[in-house]
């Protein structure tokens, strides 16, 4: 049964394409991620991290390779709520991305929408699943809007977030555009927030990041989890994962 909270979740989703969930993991949980993704980045030789000179991660993908561990950590009851009621019945787990800014090598991003999904084949025909690229040597593709809009995005945050280490921008309501970028009326929310809140974001929000404060010691570590309502592709393509919920 869906619990009210989670039908107003679902509603403010609907009107702003995210939300922000406070507490969503200790600090043990928060603590038990950082061990496991740090072991299996100092284990990874495939290189699909990318490194500091000193070693420091700063973002990675095919994290649920390196470090399976995190099919599992990321579960509690009130996510998979959150899931089933946003997505339906059959979500699962697609794609785990991580990202770090630290402030001696800080980097930003622009508005943007993330439009790219990870597949095992991108070379087949279709008028659907467009501009192929590999990505840490797996198959990625541009999904079409009726994939994306069945997607939701959760991103855990395993440091504080303030206004000194590059916080997430996002443009509320810009995912109700689709795959078109442009100018909007408002502000953006700046998405500020403490280690183990969750911000659950639907891929077609546009959204930006800026730079670190070079002034401040400070971390911002996040992993970054896709999930998809449905585990059937068109055109004969298919997840690069799909685990289920």
């Amino acid at each position: 049964m869906i619990s009210t909270i989670h039908e107003q979740l679902k509603i403010e989703i609907e009107r702003n394409g995210f939300s922000l969930l406070p507490q969503v993991f200790d600090d043990d949980t928060v603590a038990a991620m950082l061990d496991n993704i740090e072991s299996g980045f100092l284990a990874d030789t495939e290189f699909s991290s990318i490194r500091s000179s000193r070693g420091t991660v700063f973002a990675a993908r095919n994290v649920l390779d390196v470090v399976p561990e995190i099919s599992t950590l990321w579960r509690s009851a009130h996510l998979e709520n959150v899931l089933r009621t946003i997505l339906g019945n059959t979500p699962g787990l697609v794609r785990a991305l991580y990202f770090d800014k630290p402030s001696h090598r800080s980097w930003s991003l622009p508005f943007h929408k993330d439009m790219t999904i990870a597949v095992v084949d991108n070379t087949l025909p279709s008028m659907r699943f467009t501009k192929p690229t590999r990505k840490a040597n797996v198959p990625h593709v541009e999904a079409p809007t009726s994939v994306l809009e069945n997607m939701l995005t959760l991103r855990i945050h395993l440091d504080d977030v303030t206004n000194d280490n590059g916080p997430l921008q996002v443009i509320a309501g810009s995912h109700r555009n689709g795959k078109i970028s442009g100018n909007y009326s408002g502000s953006p929310t700046v998405v500020t927030c403490n280690a183990g809140d969750v911000l659950a974001m639907r891929p077609l929000v546009s959204h930006a990041s800026g730079h670190s404060n070079p002034d401040f010691e400070m971390q911002r570590r996040i992993l970054h989890l896709e999930f998809s309502g449905s585990q059937h592709l068109d055109d004969g393509y298919l997840w690069h994962q799909f685990i289920a919920v």
